[in-house]
Protein backbone atom coordinates (compact mmCIF):
# COMPACT_ATOMS: atom_id res chain seq x y z
CA UNK A 1 0.00 0.00 0.00
CA UNK A 2 1.21 3.65 -0.77
CA UNK A 3 1.56 6.15 2.21
CA UNK A 4 2.68 5.99 5.56
CA UNK A 5 3.09 2.77 7.18
CA UNK A 6 1.78 2.71 11.00
CA UNK A 7 2.91 0.54 13.44
CA UNK A 8 -0.38 1.17 15.85
CA UNK A 9 -3.95 0.82 14.24
CA UNK A 10 -4.98 4.35 12.84
CA UNK A 11 -8.68 5.11 14.33
CA UNK A 12 -11.04 6.50 11.13
CA UNK A 13 -14.33 8.09 11.78
CA UNK A 14 -17.23 7.39 9.50
CA UNK A 15 -20.31 9.81 9.02
CA UNK A 16 -23.18 8.16 7.49
CA UNK A 17 -22.09 4.78 8.92
CA UNK A 18 -25.47 2.92 8.37
CA UNK A 19 -25.78 3.35 5.32
CA UNK A 20 -25.22 0.51 2.39
CA UNK A 21 -22.06 2.72 1.31
CA UNK A 22 -20.82 3.14 5.06
CA UNK A 23 -21.78 -0.06 6.41
CA UNK A 24 -19.06 -1.73 3.26
CA UNK A 25 -16.50 0.83 4.10
CA UNK A 26 -16.59 0.35 8.41
CA UNK A 27 -15.91 -3.37 7.19
CA UNK A 28 -12.97 -2.65 4.93
CA UNK A 29 -11.88 -0.44 7.56
CA UNK A 30 -11.78 -3.08 10.56
CA UNK A 31 -10.62 -6.03 7.85
CA UNK A 32 -7.90 -3.66 7.44
CA UNK A 33 -7.20 -3.62 11.57
CA UNK A 34 -8.45 0.63 11.72
CA UNK A 35 -9.90 1.27 15.03
CA UNK A 36 -13.59 2.71 13.86
CA UNK A 37 -15.91 5.23 15.35
CA UNK A 38 -19.15 5.30 13.76
CA UNK A 39 -21.09 8.33 13.75
CA UNK A 40 -25.24 8.05 13.46
CA UNK A 41 -27.38 10.24 14.50
CA UNK A 42 -29.24 10.34 17.85
CA UNK A 43 -32.40 8.75 17.09
CA UNK A 44 -30.80 5.57 14.95
CA UNK A 45 -32.67 2.29 15.60
CA UNK A 46 -31.05 -0.32 17.54
CA UNK A 47 -31.33 -2.43 14.50
CA UNK A 48 -29.26 -0.49 12.31
CA UNK A 49 -26.48 0.32 15.14
CA UNK A 50 -26.09 -2.92 16.53
CA UNK A 51 -24.32 -4.69 13.57
CA UNK A 52 -21.64 -1.87 13.66
CA UNK A 53 -20.58 -2.75 17.29
CA UNK A 54 -21.18 -6.79 16.50
CA UNK A 55 -18.57 -6.18 14.08
CA UNK A 56 -16.40 -3.73 15.59
CA UNK A 57 -17.19 -0.41 15.59
CA UNK A 58 -17.63 1.81 18.32
CA UNK A 59 -21.13 3.39 17.70
CA UNK A 60 -21.36 7.42 18.65
CA UNK A 61 -24.82 8.66 18.36
CA UNK A 62 -24.22 12.57 17.74
CA UNK A 63 -26.06 15.99 16.71
CA UNK A 64 -24.39 17.45 14.02
CA UNK A 65 -25.26 20.95 14.73
CA UNK A 66 -23.63 20.42 18.35
CA UNK A 67 -19.98 21.31 17.53
CA UNK A 68 -18.73 20.67 21.03
CA UNK A 69 -20.09 16.86 20.75
CA UNK A 70 -19.13 16.41 17.28
CA UNK A 71 -15.88 17.32 18.14
CA UNK A 72 -15.16 15.36 20.86
CA UNK A 73 -16.38 12.02 18.89
CA UNK A 74 -13.69 13.20 16.35
CA UNK A 75 -10.81 13.65 18.94
CA UNK A 76 -7.45 11.44 18.15
CA UNK A 77 -8.63 10.41 14.93
CA UNK A 78 -6.23 10.17 11.31
CA UNK A 79 -9.28 10.70 9.27
CA UNK A 80 -12.69 11.49 9.31
CA UNK A 81 -14.68 9.61 6.13
CA UNK A 82 -18.15 11.29 4.79
CA UNK A 83 -20.52 8.47 3.67
CA UNK A 84 -23.49 10.77 3.95
CA UNK A 85 -26.12 11.12 1.56
CA UNK A 86 -28.96 14.05 1.16
CA UNK A 87 -29.00 17.04 -0.12
CA UNK A 88 -27.99 20.74 0.26
CA UNK A 89 -28.71 20.36 4.31
CA UNK A 90 -26.75 17.19 4.23
CA UNK A 91 -24.01 17.65 1.74
CA UNK A 92 -23.25 20.97 1.88
CA UNK A 93 -24.57 21.97 5.81
CA UNK A 94 -23.54 18.09 8.07
CA UNK A 95 -20.78 18.01 6.11
CA UNK A 96 -19.56 21.55 7.09
CA UNK A 97 -20.39 20.82 10.65
CA UNK A 98 -18.03 17.60 10.56
CA UNK A 99 -15.28 19.40 8.79
CA UNK A 100 -15.80 22.17 11.73
CA UNK A 101 -15.18 19.26 14.48
CA UNK A 102 -12.72 18.26 12.55
CA UNK A 103 -10.82 20.95 12.32
CA UNK A 104 -11.63 22.02 16.01
CA UNK A 105 -10.17 18.10 17.27
CA UNK A 106 -7.14 18.56 15.00
CA UNK A 107 -8.05 15.90 12.46
CA UNK A 108 -5.15 15.92 9.49
CA UNK A 109 -7.74 14.29 6.87
CA UNK A 110 -11.14 14.34 5.35
CA UNK A 111 -12.88 12.28 3.20
CA UNK A 112 -15.94 14.03 1.58
CA UNK A 113 -18.82 11.80 0.15
CA UNK A 114 -18.31 12.91 -3.01
CA UNK A 115 -18.33 8.75 -5.00
CA UNK A 116 -19.50 9.68 -8.66
CA UNK A 117 -18.54 11.09 -11.87
CA UNK A 118 -15.96 13.82 -12.41
CA UNK A 119 -17.97 16.73 -11.31
CA UNK A 120 -14.37 19.29 -11.69
CA UNK A 121 -15.29 19.32 -15.86
CA UNK A 122 -19.10 19.79 -15.63
CA UNK A 123 -20.77 23.35 -15.75
CA UNK A 124 -22.80 24.31 -12.95
CA UNK A 125 -26.56 23.44 -13.55
CA UNK A 126 -25.54 20.17 -15.11
CA UNK A 127 -26.30 17.83 -12.22
CA UNK A 128 -28.16 19.74 -9.12
CA UNK A 129 -26.52 16.70 -6.50
CA UNK A 130 -22.98 17.36 -8.19
CA UNK A 131 -23.35 21.00 -7.84
CA UNK A 132 -24.25 20.11 -4.08
CA UNK A 133 -20.87 18.40 -3.96
CA UNK A 134 -18.96 21.25 -5.86
CA UNK A 135 -19.92 23.51 -3.35
CA UNK A 136 -18.75 21.81 -0.39
CA UNK A 137 -15.45 21.48 -2.21
CA UNK A 138 -15.33 25.55 -2.35
CA UNK A 139 -15.86 25.11 1.33
CA UNK A 140 -13.48 22.44 2.32
CA UNK A 141 -10.65 23.89 -0.20
CA UNK A 142 -10.32 27.04 1.81
CA UNK A 143 -8.86 25.27 5.06
CA UNK A 144 -5.79 23.51 5.68
CA UNK A 145 -7.27 19.99 6.54
CA UNK A 146 -5.58 17.10 4.12
CA UNK A 147 -8.71 16.30 1.60
CA UNK A 148 -9.59 13.51 -0.75
CA UNK A 149 -12.22 12.59 -2.74
CA UNK A 150 -12.84 9.55 -4.44
CA UNK A 151 -14.48 9.78 -7.81
CA UNK A 152 -15.47 6.22 -8.85
CA UNK A 153 -18.27 7.07 -12.38
CA UNK A 154 -21.18 5.05 -11.40
CA UNK A 155 -21.77 2.95 -9.00
CA UNK A 156 -22.14 -0.71 -11.49
CA UNK A 157 -24.88 -2.13 -8.75
CA UNK A 158 -27.40 0.32 -10.13
CA UNK A 159 -27.48 -1.32 -13.74
CA UNK A 160 -29.10 -3.91 -11.81
CA UNK A 161 -32.02 -1.83 -11.38
CA UNK A 162 -32.08 2.18 -10.70
CA UNK A 163 -30.18 2.96 -14.08
CA UNK A 164 -32.31 2.20 -16.54
CA UNK A 165 -29.80 1.14 -19.45
CA UNK A 166 -29.99 -2.37 -19.87
CA UNK A 167 -33.32 -4.25 -19.94
CA UNK A 168 -33.75 -7.80 -19.57
CA UNK A 169 -37.04 -8.42 -20.05
CA UNK A 170 -36.93 -6.30 -23.70
CA UNK A 171 -33.97 -7.97 -24.58
CA UNK A 172 -32.00 -4.04 -24.96
CA UNK A 173 -29.58 -1.80 -24.47
CA UNK A 174 -31.22 1.86 -24.48
CA UNK A 175 -28.85 4.86 -25.19
CA UNK A 176 -28.81 8.61 -26.23
CA UNK A 177 -26.13 10.37 -28.04
CA UNK A 178 -22.94 7.98 -29.09
CA UNK A 179 -22.86 3.94 -28.09
CA UNK A 180 -19.06 4.15 -28.31
CA UNK A 181 -18.58 6.69 -25.42
CA UNK A 182 -16.32 5.45 -22.26
CA UNK A 183 -17.86 5.76 -19.21
CA UNK A 184 -17.02 4.63 -15.78
CA UNK A 185 -18.31 2.21 -13.55
CA UNK A 186 -17.20 0.97 -10.10
CA UNK A 187 -19.14 -1.47 -7.78
CA UNK A 188 -20.06 0.08 -4.32
CA UNK A 189 -17.91 -2.46 -2.43
CA UNK A 190 -14.55 -1.83 -4.59
CA UNK A 191 -15.30 1.74 -3.83
CA UNK A 192 -15.51 0.89 -0.05
CA UNK A 193 -12.60 -1.24 -0.31
CA UNK A 194 -10.59 1.50 -1.98
CA UNK A 195 -12.12 4.80 0.21
CA UNK A 196 -10.63 2.55 3.41
CA UNK A 197 -7.38 1.89 1.75
CA UNK A 198 -7.07 5.82 1.05
CA UNK A 199 -8.57 6.77 4.26
CA UNK A 200 -5.57 4.85 5.92
CA UNK A 201 -2.89 6.35 3.48
CA UNK A 202 -1.37 9.13 4.62
CA UNK A 203 -0.16 10.32 1.21
CA UNK A 204 -3.82 10.34 -0.55
CA UNK A 205 -3.78 13.02 -3.23
CA UNK A 206 -7.07 15.71 -3.57
CA UNK A 207 -8.38 13.35 -5.98
CA UNK A 208 -8.37 9.44 -6.56
CA UNK A 209 -9.88 7.89 -9.64
CA UNK A 210 -11.22 4.59 -9.98
CA UNK A 211 -13.20 2.51 -12.41
CA UNK A 212 -14.08 -1.01 -11.56
CA UNK A 213 -14.23 -1.52 -15.45
CA UNK A 214 -13.99 1.01 -18.29
CA UNK A 215 -17.50 0.31 -20.47
CA UNK A 216 -19.38 1.79 -23.73
CA UNK A 217 -22.84 1.05 -24.50
CA UNK A 218 -21.25 -1.58 -26.93
CA UNK A 219 -19.36 -2.83 -24.17
CA UNK A 220 -22.84 -3.05 -21.76
CA UNK A 221 -24.16 -4.85 -24.16
CA UNK A 222 -21.89 -7.49 -24.65
CA UNK A 223 -21.64 -7.75 -21.33
CA UNK A 224 -25.74 -8.55 -20.44
CA UNK A 225 -25.72 -11.19 -22.78
CA UNK A 226 -22.84 -12.57 -21.61
CA UNK A 227 -24.58 -12.60 -17.97
CA UNK A 228 -27.90 -13.40 -19.28
CA UNK A 229 -26.96 -15.86 -22.05
CA UNK A 230 -28.92 -14.34 -24.62
CA UNK A 231 -28.67 -11.90 -27.27
CA UNK A 232 -28.87 -8.10 -26.46
CA UNK A 233 -29.93 -5.50 -29.24
CA UNK A 234 -29.11 -1.69 -28.92
CA UNK A 235 -31.87 0.74 -28.78
CA UNK A 236 -31.14 4.72 -29.49
CA UNK A 237 -33.93 6.84 -28.48
CA UNK A 238 -32.42 10.18 -29.55
CA UNK A 239 -29.48 12.34 -28.98
CA UNK A 240 -28.24 14.24 -25.95
CA UNK A 241 -30.30 16.92 -26.69
CA UNK A 242 -33.36 15.24 -26.41
CA UNK A 243 -32.85 13.23 -23.05
CA UNK A 244 -32.13 17.13 -21.86
CA UNK A 245 -35.14 17.96 -23.46
CA UNK A 246 -36.34 14.96 -21.42
CA UNK A 247 -35.04 15.96 -17.95
CA UNK A 248 -36.29 19.45 -18.39
CA UNK A 249 -40.11 17.92 -18.62
CA UNK A 250 -39.52 15.71 -15.88
CA UNK A 251 -38.39 17.92 -13.80
CA UNK A 252 -41.97 20.36 -14.50
CA UNK A 253 -44.03 17.50 -14.66
CA UNK A 254 -42.61 15.80 -11.30
CA UNK A 255 -40.27 18.13 -9.38
CA UNK A 256 -39.65 16.54 -6.47
CA UNK A 257 -37.24 18.87 -5.08
CA UNK A 258 -37.07 17.06 -1.74
CA UNK A 259 -36.22 13.57 -3.17
CA UNK A 260 -32.50 12.80 -2.88
CA UNK A 261 -32.82 10.47 -6.85
CA UNK A 262 -36.19 11.73 -8.21
CA UNK A 263 -35.78 9.76 -11.98
CA UNK A 264 -35.05 13.48 -13.68
CA UNK A 265 -31.38 13.26 -11.54
CA UNK A 266 -30.60 9.86 -12.48
CA UNK A 267 -31.37 11.30 -16.22
CA UNK A 268 -28.93 14.26 -15.46
CA UNK A 269 -26.61 11.91 -14.02
CA UNK A 270 -26.46 9.75 -17.58
CA UNK A 271 -26.40 12.72 -19.48
CA UNK A 272 -23.25 13.22 -18.24
CA UNK A 273 -21.81 9.95 -18.32
CA UNK A 274 -23.23 9.48 -22.22
CA UNK A 275 -21.58 13.22 -23.15
CA UNK A 276 -17.88 12.60 -21.96
CA UNK A 277 -17.04 15.36 -19.96
CA UNK A 278 -16.65 14.20 -16.58
CA UNK A 279 -14.36 10.63 -17.82
CA UNK A 280 -12.13 9.97 -15.01
CA UNK A 281 -8.41 10.30 -16.29
CA UNK A 282 -6.35 9.44 -14.96
CA UNK A 283 -7.78 6.51 -13.25
CA UNK A 284 -5.67 5.26 -9.74
CA UNK A 285 -6.84 1.75 -9.93
CA UNK A 286 -3.35 0.52 -9.38
CA UNK A 287 -2.73 2.26 -6.09
CA UNK A 288 -3.98 -0.24 -3.74
CA UNK A 289 -3.21 -3.79 -5.25
CA UNK A 290 -5.01 -5.65 -2.94
CA UNK A 291 -7.92 -4.39 -4.88
CA UNK A 292 -9.80 -7.18 -7.32
CA UNK A 293 -11.83 -5.19 -9.45
CA UNK A 294 -15.54 -6.48 -10.45
CA UNK A 295 -16.38 -6.18 -14.35
CA UNK A 296 -19.87 -5.42 -15.31
CA UNK A 297 -20.45 -8.72 -16.34
CA UNK A 298 -20.40 -10.44 -12.62
CA UNK A 299 -22.73 -7.73 -11.78
CA UNK A 300 -25.06 -8.65 -14.01
CA UNK A 301 -24.98 -12.31 -13.53
CA UNK A 302 -25.06 -12.11 -9.60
Amino acid sequence: MIGQQYTTPQTIVVAGATGHLGRLIIHELLARHAHVKALVRRDTPLAKTAPLEKAGAVVIPVDYQNTMMLTEALRNAQCVVSALSGLRDVIVEAQSDLLKAALNAGVPRFIPSDYCIDYTKLPNGSNRNLDLRRAFASVIDNTPIHTTSILNGMFTDLLKDQAPLILPKLNRVIYWGEADQPMDFTTMANTAAFTAAAALDSQAPRFLRIAGEVATIRDLQRAAGQAYGKEFRLWRIGGLGFLATMIRVMRTIAPARNEVFPPWQGMQYLHDMLSGLPKLEPLDNARYTEIKWTKVREVLAD
